[in-house]
C-alpha cells in the first residue's frame, strides 16, 4: 500500500529545522519539503558524479510501462 506524505515525513528536530529554512531562502524554496528535496538531489548528483564521473539527469520515477 503506497504511503502518504504524512507517513514519509521524517521528525524534524530545531537545527534541521533552522537548516532546511536556510535553504529555503537561499534557493527562493516555498516548503521546508522543498528544502529537503533540493538537499537530497543535490546529494544524489555529487554522489553519481563521484562514482561514474559524468553528471547525470534526475528524471521522475513512473510505474513499470510507463514513458518518460
Amino acid at each position: 500500500m503506497p504511503r502518504t506524505p504524512d507517513e514519509m515525513r521524517l521528525p524534524l528536530d530545531a537545527e534541521l529545522e533552522q537548516y532546511l529554512e536556510a535553504v529555503c531562502d537561499s534557493e527562493g524554496l516555498e516548503s521546508l519539503d522543498q528544502a529537503a528535496e533540493w538537499l537530497l538531489r543535490r546529494r544524489l548528483r555529487k554522489g553519481t558524479t563521484g562514482l561514474t564521473g559524468r553528471r547525470r539527469a534526475i528524471y521522475p520515477v513512473h510505474q513499470p510501462g510507463g514513458h518518460r
